[in-house]
């Protein structure tokens, strides 16, 4: 999957795959999981978050199942 770079102290970068609903996130330590059946919607205010680590936080971790890559 391909990720575009954030601006956070938190994330690294964040892609997203509509088809599916997976939402991949890179954070600043290296670690990459990804978040499963994230709507777009979802998706698409993380990203136009002014906090993108904040809004990670609140909206994103602990409310959709994930996994951490390899």
């Amino acid at each position: 999957m391909r990720r575009r770079t954030v601006e956070s102290t938190t994330l690294r970068s964040v892609g997203y795959e509509s088809a599916s609903q997976v939402l991949e996130v890179e954070f600043c330590s290296g670690a990459i999981y990804q978040y499963f059946e994230v709507p777009a919607k979802a998706h698409q205010a993380l990203w136009d978050a002014e906090s993108k680590g904040q809004y990670f936080n609140l909206h994103i971790r602990d409310q959709y199942e994930f996994r951490r890559l390899a």
